[in-house]
C-alpha cells in the first residue's frame, strides 16, 4: 500500500517563473519529485516492517521535508541538536528523541522543553551521568526521560550488550527520583563500511540482537522496556526481521547521496539534493574548470574515497536537467573554489563557458545541506516552485 504524502509549503507565484539560472550560487537545490519518492519507498518499508518509525531529521532540519514524511500530521522525530529540538516542537512535533549523549549544562534548556509540552528523551551511556540528570530532575522538578544508548558495532558511543554495566544502568535508573528508563537505542554506524547488500542486512540483524539482548539482561528485573530503537539509512533500508523492535529511524534517505549510491542503498538518480554553482575559470593546461562552489558550499567530505567509485567532492550534472556529466568530478575544493577535472578525457571548454552554471550531487547530503540556509525548490525541471528554509545550529 503506498504511503500518501501531501505537498506542503509551496507559495504558488512566489517567484514566478524564475529558473535557476535566475539564482545566485552557490545555492542548494531540492528536487521535490526525487524528495517524494524517497520518502514513499521508506515509509512502505515501515508499513511492510509493521514498526513505528522515528525519522532522523538531522538531514533535512526543514518542516516542510518533515511534513511530507507525516503526510502533513504530526508524529516521532529524531533530532541531533536541542536547536532542532525547539525548532520542530515550536510547529507541534512533540515526541522527540534527541539521540546525542545528553550532559548536564543542556538540562535546563531540556526543561524548558519539556515545560512547554514536549515529550523530549534523553540518552545517555554513563551512571555518572545518570546520577547527576536525576538529580537535576528532582532540583528542576521535572522527570527526564532516558533511554541507554547501546553500542552494537564499536562504532561509537554506547554500551555493549552484555556489559554488566548495562544492566547496571538500567536499574540505577530505575530507582531515581527525577527520571525515567525509557528503553534502549542503537545505531550501526559500521553499515556505512559496508562493501555489499548481504553485509549491510548482517548489521541490520546485528541492531536488532544487540536491542534483543539488552532487553533480555534486564527483563529479568521485571524492567519495563518500551522503546526498543533502532537505525540507520541502509540498515532500515535492507532490514529483513524487526521483531521485537518497537521503532527505526533513519535521516539521509530523504536526499539520498553518493555513499548511498556507492553502498547499493539508492542510484544516482534517486539524489534529491544538489548544489548550483557557476564557472568561473578555465584552466586547460591542468585541465580543470573552476566553479565557485568550494569545501563551504559543498563540505570536504571525500567518504567516497573508501569506496569503488571514488566521486571526489561531487559528482558534475547539466544545471537544467540534473542529468551526470560522465566522467567529470569536483577532484579538489578550496573554501570557495571548486576544481572540477574529467577523469577519462581533454575537457571540452567551449561547453562550459565561464558564466555557465553546472551542478554538484554531493557525497554526503547531509554534511553540504548544513552549509546552506535554504533549499531552492524544484520538481524535476529547472523552474524553481518554492523555496524552503532549514534550521542551522545547535
Amino acid at each position: 500500500m503506498k504511503s500518501r504524502i501531501v505537498t506542503v509549503g509551496l507559495r504558488p507565484g512566489y517567484y514566478s517563473g524564475m529558473k535557476l539560472s535566475d539564482l545566485d550560487t552557490p545555492c542548494l537545490v531540492l528536487d521535490r519529485t526525487r524528495l517524494r519518492r524517497n520518502i514513499e519507498a521508506m515509509n512502505d518499508r515501515m508499513e511492510v516492517h509493521g514498526v513505528a518509525f522515528r525519522p532522523h531529521v538531522k538531514t533535512a532540519k526543514c518542516l516542510e521535508v518533515v511534513r511530507m514524511i507525516r503526510a502533513g500530521k504530526t508524529g516521532p522525530i529524531t533530532v541531533s541538536t536541542l536547536l532542532e529540538a525547539e525548532y520542530f516542537c515550536a510547529d507541534g512535533f512533540d515526541d522527540i528523541l534527541y539521540a546525542v549523549s545528553i550532559v548536564p549544562a543542556k538540562l535546563p534548556r531540556v526543561k524548558k522543553l519539556l515545560d512547554s509540552g514536549c515529550d523530549l528523551k534523553l540518552i545517555l551511556d554513563n551512571a555518572d551521568i545518570a546520577l547527576q540528570v536525576a538529580a537535576a530532575g528532582v532540583e528542576l522538578g521535572v522527570t527526564f526521560r532516558v533511554l541507554i544508548e547501546i553500542d552494537c558495532d564499536g562504532h561509537r558511543a554506547g554500551l555493549a550488550p552484555d556489559d554488566p554495566a548495562t544492566a547496571g544502568l538500567a536499574k540505577l535508573l530505575q530507582a531515581q527520583a527525577g527520571v525515567e528508563f525509557m528503553g534502549f537505542m542503537t545505531h550501526a554506524g559500521e553499515s556505512y563500511s559496508c562493501t555489499s547488500i548481504d553485509q549491510i542486512r548482517q548489521y541490520a540483524a546485528l541492531e536488532v540482537k544487540a536491542i534483543i539482548e539488552s532487553v533480555g539482561v534486564v527483563s529479568a528485573a521485571a524492567i519495563d522496556i518500551p522503546i526498543r530503537s533502532v537505525g540507520s539509512t541502509p540498515t532500515a533500508t535492507f532490514a529483513e526481521d524487526l521483531q521485537g523492535i518497537s521503532e527505526v529511524r533513519a535521516g539521509v534517505y530523504v536526499f539520498q547521496d553518493l555513499y548511498q549510491v556507492g553502498l547499493g542503498v539508492c542510484k544516482r538518480e534517486d539524489i534529491a539534493l544538489s548544489v548550483l554553482t557557476t564557472v568561473i575559470s578555465h584552466k586547460p593546461g591542468q585541465n580543470r574548470l573552476l566553479v565557485d562552489a568550494g569545501g563551504l558550499a559543498l563540505s570536504k567530505d571525500h567518504s567516497t574515497a573508501a569506496q569503488t567509485m571514488d566521486c571526489g567532492y561531487g559528482l558534475v550534472c547539466e544545471a537544467q536537467s540534473g542529468e551526470v556529466i560522465s566522467g567529470l568530478v569536483v577532484d579538489s575544493a578550496n573554501q570557495e573554489h571548486g576544481m572540477i577535472t574529467a577523469l577519462d578525457r581533454q575537457i571540452d571548454f567551449a561547453r562550459f563557458p565561464i558564466g555557465s552554471q553546472l551542478r554538484i550531487l554531493p557525497n554526503h547530503a547531509c554534511m553540504t545541506a548544513a552549509a546552506h540556509d535554504r533549499y531552492h525548490v524544484i520538481a524535476g525541471d529547472d523552474t524553481i516552485r518554492d523555496r524552503w528554509f532549514r534550521c542551522n545550529g545547535w
